[in-house]
């Protein structure tokens, strides 16, 4: 019983980590976002080309053109021109 309690939480732990934002910067130069959540305040440099997860449990961004969304933590995001593209 134990046994199928713990495979239990570790699937529900496994599957929430799946959920994020998923981010590519469609840009020709590293883009940097500034995400919010909660009270903690990062900068998230992702290069040209590359795909970043951000966000599992929501955050605000705001995109190097200024540009602020929020986000739930599902969306598929990308940077084109500095600015962000929800998908």
């Amino acid at each position: 019983m134990k046994t199928i309690l713990l495979a239990v939480l570790s699937g529900i732990l496994m599957t929430g980590a799946a959920f994020a934002a998923s981010v590519t910067n469609k840009d020709g130069d590293t883009a940097v976002l500034v995400v919010v959540e909660g009270e903690s305040r990062m900068e998230v440099a992702i290069g040209s080309g590359a795909t970043e997860m951000i966000c599992p449990s929501g955050c605000f961004v705001t995109a190097p053109s200024g540009d602020r969304i929020g986000l739930q933590g599902d969306e598929t995001i990308e940077i084109l021109n500095g600015s962000v593209v929800v998908k």
